[in-house]
């Protein structure tokens, strides 16, 4: 079994909570609350400019020129969607560029923008890629699975076809193929980290639609 299935069989319950959780059956159907898809995309446009600085470091630790290329194409994209979010969606559902400037990293936003970005300074190239993988993987799979469930007319199809098509799949399977190789090479103790990384990433990325569910923002702590 490659280490990325090994990854995937470990996390299965984790990801089926994903899949499952309100928010994305709510968007298969078109019933999910405006409020709470605006909310929703002004954090991954927030998320996605912290996503590119940690592929971008990740591709300055990879181990062959190929790899440096991968990633540091995929925090171009990274920018590239980051402001089609700007140009699409937000136009879309009436957000404007000062609503989302004006609006805070959420708690959940914040922890696993911080998580990324602390794992691709601190940890070794291995691990870090490990980390970043959830996004694309567990982004991937939930696409696939709410698009075999998508509704007629869905107000939401947009956002599902980007991450179910075909361009964004073929990059999750070349990702897949360079963690397998990487982690071929790595000693005990740094694939045992690697499942910690990616264990914790995909445990955010729920904690990340359950927060643009439930539209939670920083409690005032001055009450």
């Amino acid at each position: 079994m490659s280490f990325t299935k090994e990854l995937w069989q470990a996390n299965l319950p984790l990801f089926e909570a994903t899949v499952q959780h309100p928010f994305n059956q709510a968007l298969a159907q078109g019933t999910l609350k405006l409020s709470a898809f605006k909310h929703y995309v002004i954090q991954d446009a927030h998320y996605l400019l912290a996503y590119a600085r940690a592929l971008a470091i990740t591709g300055a630790k990879a181990d062959l020129p190929e790899d440096v290329i991968q990633f540091t194409n995929a925090a171009q994209e990274a920018i590239v969607v980051e402001r089609s979010l700007h140009d699409g969606f937000m136009q879309d559902f009436g957000i404007t560029k000062q609503s989302f400037t004006e609006t805070p990293l959420t708690q959940a936003c914040d922890h696993y923008t911080l998580f990324l970005q602390a794992c691709a300074w601190s940890q070794p190239y291995a691990v870090t890629l490990a980390a970043i993988l959830p996004c694309f993987w567990i982004y991937a799979e939930v696409g696939n699975a709410i698009l075999a469930q998508s509704v007629k007319d869905n107000p939401y199809q947009k956002w599902i076809d980007t991450y179910a098509g075909e361009e964004f799949q073929e990059a999750v399977r070349k990702v897949l193929a360079t963690i397998d190789r990487v982690a071929e090479q790595a000693d005990d103790l740094t694939r045992q980290k690697m499942h910690q990384a990616y264990k914790r990433a995909a445990e955010l990325e729920w904690l990340f639609w359950d927060s643009a569910y439930h539209e939670r923002t920083w409690p005032d702590m001055t009450k």
